[in-house]
């Protein structure tokens, strides 16, 4: 069976419509499932404020991308799920704006579907930043009403509370497979980092690499960011990798400049403390490009399935990649496992399917509610 589901987000629709300045793991997620679910029969609505005049229509690669305005939210909100009738209303990323907004989707008579995008998302005291840390309460009003907790991995679960378990699926990420990466042996031996220069990202400790390693080349691709971060933090990454002979510091680039830069890099590495499921891991994967991660393996992929390396410390990451970039074979080898590992777990067709047997469209759950 399938269903009508919405998502209101202004940068879905600037990945949509190939706007270089798109940017958002969270928001290219919400791209690839919206384009995902249409493939296999949904209609899928994506409410845009910025971009589409009010009452205008666009569809690409079969969404439905609708302009619902920029007057008083919480009303244009209700407005679009009114007209619209989806069965299901998709948020991703924590936000004290959910608990409104579940309460907006009740009164229009729709169904809605959280989706974590960040582990901290799932620990309601931790999830909410800068000004509206402390409106916490209004987050957990959401999550203790949606329908849906959607999970990136198994071990999410062990943050949710108990009241929360009973309606917490797992669903993964996407991630397209590119049809023909280049080959190990063809590519430079240069290190790709790609993130936005926040402190959980740990750029510092990318910094402390490549000092180590003077005479390898990263691309380093990412704009700094206040968000999470203490002021001024962003800016002094910045000035740091500028300083460093052996780092082509590239700043935000477009979503296909990064998929570029990924595919044609000898090994991505990770630096952050804390995650989700990167983008970036299935980036590099789909594209047949092994991971050096220092502390994140989501589903302990790395680990168990030989994607990379799970090094734990910088002294170990520093051997990791040395031993890596001297071995265009073993790159090729552990690029071929990523590749298959993403085909058979992040696939277009098995995260769709598993997204509608989450949501319990499999046994007729796409009515609206009574």
């Amino acid at each position: 069976m399938t269903g009508t589901l919405a998502i209101v987000n202004d940068r879905v629709y600037a990945y949509g419509s190939g706007d270089p300045t798109a940017f958002g793991g969270a928001e290219r997620q919400q791209w690839l499932l919206a384009r995902a679910m249409a493939g296999v029969g949904w209609k899928v609505l994506v409410g845009v404020r910025r971009g589409i005049s009010p009452g205008a229509r666009e569809t690409i690669d079969g969404v439905h991308y609708v302009g619902i305005g920029r007057g008083r939210l919480l009303l244009d909100w209700y407005r679009f799920l009114s007209v619209e009738r989806p069965h299901w209303w998709y948020w991703r990323c924590a936000s004290h704006m959910w608990g409104p907004a579940v309460q907006v989707a009740r009164l229009a008579r729709v169904r809605t579907v959280f989706a974590a995008g960040f582990d901290r998302d799932l620990v309601p005291r931790q999830a909410l930043v800068g000004e509206h840390r402390y409106w916490w309460p209004l987050y957990v009003w959401g999550l203790s009403g949606t329908d849906r907790i959607l999970l990136q991995h198994e071990a999410q679960r062990s943050h949710l509370s108990a009241g929360l378990l009973g309606k917490a699926h797992v669903v993964r990420s996407i991630a397209p497979l590119p049809a023909d990466p280049l080959p190990h042996a063809s590519r430079p031996p240069h290190v790709a980092w790609m993130a936005m220069l926040r402190e959980a990202k740990r750029p510092d400790l990318l910094v402390e690499i490549a000092r180590r390693l003077p005479d390898v080349p990263f691309i380093v691709c990412g704009r700094a960011s206040t968000h999470r971060s203490a002021p001024g933090y962003g800016a002094r990454m910045v000035e740091a990798l500028r300083a460093l002979p052996n780092v082509d510091y590239r700043g935000q680039v477009s979503p296909e400049e990064a998929e570029r830069v990924i595919g044609e890099a000898s090994v991505l590495l990770s630096t952050s403390d804390l995650e989700g499921f990167p983008n970036t891991f299935l980036q590099a994967w789909s594209s047949g490009t092994p991971v050096v991660s220092l502390t994140v393996d989501p589903d302990d992929a790395i680990a168990r399935a030989g994607l990379g390396k799970l090094s734990g410390t910088v002294e170990q990451a520093v051997a990791d990649l040395k031993d890596l970039l001297q071995s265009p074979s073993q790159r090729e080898a552990l690029g071929a496992r990523g590749r298959r590992y993403v085909a058979e777990v992040h696939g277009e067709r098995e995260v769709a399917r598993t997204f509608a047997l989450a949501l319990g469209e499999d046994s007729g759950q796409n009515r609206r509610n009574p």
